[in-house]
């Protein structure tokens, strides 16, 4: 199912403050730390609680409307955003309430077709979003636009700490999909080895790749005095059948696995969000990655914001959007190709950004 974003818009909402930009099959964000990259992908996660009837918990953990609104209640008093999915769109505009909540001031969906345009008010005044509502009523242009953010699947494999839940022992049940931080990537892989033996192959074999000590995993479930059903992230080595956990893989192995498991998965998300995906990776699998991220777009559409010159590299500058900022917020831009033809002669993508010729550095404002 793939229901790519075509036209996106943001109003008020942290450091996005006007946003229009059209996006394509594969994205990559540049610019530089503190510009509000990080914020793009808070505003995914933002459509995706409010899908979920999560918004006042999402408002809450953030700090409150205050946190969220641009610049401040006082400089801004509304939060919109336009998401556009080729013909059919979905609208609203939030609004803060005394107490630090937001509320839905407004709730639409749309449509262009050939001879008629809908645009479509779900409602006003309530405090979560009412398409799931008319998702259940069966409207068809609700369902669209719900099946495309309810399919968005926003990954953050930062945490590879001694106390990182892709460590932890995970419920075998828990394999539906991969979850944010890959808390249950054992499940997952589980599940797949089992249903989708070729795609589980795949996976071992990319990894094998960028770990080349790595030979399989050994993903055997335990049944707890419950009934339940653990099991862990254990794997061998080529030549052994020792047994070596999840803790035993270095933090930048960790995370390629998981990047990979995203990357690769049977069942492709409409849209894949993924921050600063070459933490802690080895130049290799770096090169590794931007295969993938570039294969995976011919599946999905792949969002990711990166700071890595060597990832950029990998890319070609149609897939860049330059990320920077000034006093009116944050700006994104796509590069007009014909400007950097004869560059492009001489120097590597990555190497044209390191030089500040794209934009996306660092500037005082």
């Amino acid at each position: 199912m793939s229901r790519p974003i075509k036209h996106l818009k943001i109003f008020g909402y942290k450091s996005l403050k006007n946003v229009d930009i059209e996006l394509s099959k594969l994205n990559v964000l540049i610019g530089a730390n503190g510009v509000g990259k990080s914020n793009l992908v808070s505003y995914f996660r933002l459509l995706s609680a409010i899908l979920d009837k999560r918004l006042q918990i999402f408002v809450a953990q953030q700090g409150g409307a205050e946190r969220l609104l641009c610049d401040g209640i006082k400089s801004t008093d509304e939060i919109s955003t336009e998401v556009y999915f080729g013909r059919n769109g979905y609208l609203l505009t939030l609004k803060p309430t005394v107490n630090g909540e937001l509320y839905f001031d407004e709730e639409r969906t749309y449509f262009a077709g050939d001879s008629v345009t809908k645009n479509k008010l779900l409602g006003t005044g309530h405090k979560e979003s009412l398409l799931p509502q008319f998702v259940e009523n069966h409207d068809q242009i609700s369902k669209y636009c719900y099946d495309a953010i309810k399919k968005w699947r926003i990954y953050h494999f930062h945490d590879t700490s001694d106390t990182a839940t892709v460590k932890r022992a995970c419920s075998v049940h828990d394999s539906l999909y991969l979850r944010p931080s890959a808390e249950n990537l054992a499940a997952f892989l589980y599940r797949m080895k089992q249903q989708n033996e070729s795609h589980y192959k795949k996976i071992v074999k990319v990894i094998g790749l960028a770990i080349p000590s790595f030979d399989d995993f050994v993903l055997e479930p335990k049944e707890l005095s419950t009934g339940e059903e653990q099991l862990r992230l254990i794997w061998k080595q080529k030549g052994s059948d020792y047994q070596l956990w999840p803790s035993q893989f270095s933090d930048g192995s960790l995370r390629f696995i998981c990047l990979a498991t995203a990357l690769l998965q049977p069942d492709p998300p409409t849209t894949i969000i993924i921050d600063e995906p070459e933490l802690g990776l080895h130049p290799y699998a770096i090169t590794l990655l931007g295969g993938l991220l570039k294969s995976a777009s011919e599946r999905m559409q792949v969002i990711i914001s990166t700071q890595s010159v060597p990832l950029v590299d990998q890319f070609e500058l149609e897939n860049l959007i330059i990320v920077e900022r000034d006093k009116e917020g944050t700006k994104f831009k796509k590069l007009d190709i014909s400007e950097y033809a004869n560059w492009l002669e001489d120097y590597s993508t990555g190497e044209l950004w390191e030089k500040n010729i794209l934009g996306g550095r660092p500037t005082a404002w």
